[in-house]
């Protein structure tokens, strides 16, 4: 502006001068309609850059002008959406520092003005399921569903989350809605992980246990499905088989059903300890004989052992002829000291469970090293319980405390 403005100046002072230092200024004549109009050139140069000046100085303050009031409208327009992702982000910054009642109020707050209804519903609903408000929950997810629950328009990940907020609730009617999510993007199953693990947990609570293994192999497969929670999946799913085998039916279809599984299932051990723990429920003693004995006898590994402990076996009689054999061989091995403990006391032969759990205590200060571990401890209080010895009972369970 500085410039057009000095520029306009110098030109004024040059056409002052001009007619002073030059004798013949030059004219020119227009005729218009039989008018005719005599300006002197000095005079027509003058008039053509004060109008295009004129005309440059109005576009300027228009352009101006018009600056202003489209950024004055977007500032009153979009102030509200402007507030709703401010409190969105809030919301996120709250939910992170794990203050979830404030980040709920945000995230309901900012849903309809910052324009993000689907994340921010979710979110609230999220951080009301982490303080068990399951009225919130429920409410800001029918508000989802009104949005809508199509994958092409939310996307997969949001049904996901939606489905893990209604099965975390462990009501009938969420598991129903959860179930109708699942069943309404079952083709995405042999994509996505992570709806294939939900089908998998739903299934289980459902009581489908048929159906839960149906999707063993496809999770074997899946990278990020560990192997861990594969045998959960399978300890859980084949013991609901077996045990709707003889519940619903009896223990000839219990064994047909053990007797269908292919060589390489059987040698699970998740599968193993199942059809070993229905067994035991139902005191069907010979063929955890049949299994357990010849294990037995290839010294099996500790955690192997840890597991048969969880067996609710009443008449381990030969299990303890096997065990007591094994500690012949080596008297300070604290993993069969500890099984022949377990099974003494499911047994009720409460002196002979005494002896062995003494015993496998008595290696820590033998510079054998601690072998036992709080369940071991548990049985032993238990033990001492059964025999009356409430006092050594009490300590056991304090020992047991301080693990």
């Amino acid at each position: 502006m500085i410039r057009i403005i000095i520029a306009l100046i110098i030109f004024l002072s040059v056409m002052a001068i001009s007619p002073f230092l030059i004798d013949e200024k030059g004219y020119i004549l227009i005729s218009m309609n039989n008018t005719i109009y005599e300006l002197s050139v000095y005079a027509a140069l003058f008039w053509i850059f004060a109008i295009v000046s004129a005309l440059f100085m109005t576009l300027k303050l228009l352009r101006g002008g018009l600056n202003f009031s489209f950024g004055t409208w977007n500032k009153i327009a979009f102030a509200g959406q402007r507030r709703g992702i401010a409190n969105f982000n809030k919301g996120l910054a709250a939910y992170m520092l794990e203050d979830y009642s404030q980040a709920e109020a945000l995230f309901a707050k900012s849903a309809i003005p910052s324009k993000r209804k689907q994340s921010a519903y979710l979110l609230a609903a999220s951080a009301s399921a982490k303080l068990d408000l399951n009225s919130n929950t429920n409410h800001y997810l029918a508000l989802l569903e009104k949005e809508t629950v199509k994958l092409k328009d939310v996307g997969l990940e949001s049904v996901i989350v939606n489905i893990k907020l209604l099965m975390n609730q462990d009501k009938a009617e969420t598991y129903a809605k959860a179930r109708a999510l699942i069943d309404e993007n079952h083709k995405q199953i042999g994509h996505d992980a992570r709806l294939l693990a939900l089908e998998i947990d739903l299934c289980i609570i459902e009581r489908r246990f048929a159906k839960a293994l149906q999707y063993m192999s496809a999770a074997r497969k899946e990278k990020t499905i560990t192997e861990d929670t594969v045998q959960t999946w399978e300890q859980l799913a084949y013991y609901g088989s077996f045990n709707e085998s003889i519940k619903l039916h009896d223990s000839k279809t219990l064994h047909d059903n053990w007797s269908g599984l292919s060589r390489k299932v059987k040698q699970r051990e998740a599968v193993l300890f199942a059809y070993c723990k229905v067994l035991a429920e139902n005191e069907i003693i010979e063929p955890i004989n049949k299994l357990l004995v010849p294990l037995f006898k290839k010294s099996p590994s500790s955690d192997f052992l840890k597991q048969v402990r969880n067996l609710p076996i009443k008449r381990a009689d030969e299990l303890i002829a096997i065990v007591q054999k094994q500690l012949h061989k080596d008297i300070h091995s604290g993993k069969w000291l500890g099984c022949l403990g377990h099974l003494a006391l499911k047994s009720e032969q409460y002196s002979m469970a005494e002896k062995a759990f003494g015993s496998l205590l008595k290696l820590e200060h033998e510079e054998y090293g601690v072998q036992y571990d709080r369940q071991d401890l548990q049985a032993f209080a238990q033990v001492h319980s059964k025999q009356g010895q409430y006092q050594a009972a009490d300590a056991m369970w304090s020992k047991a405390n301080t693990l």
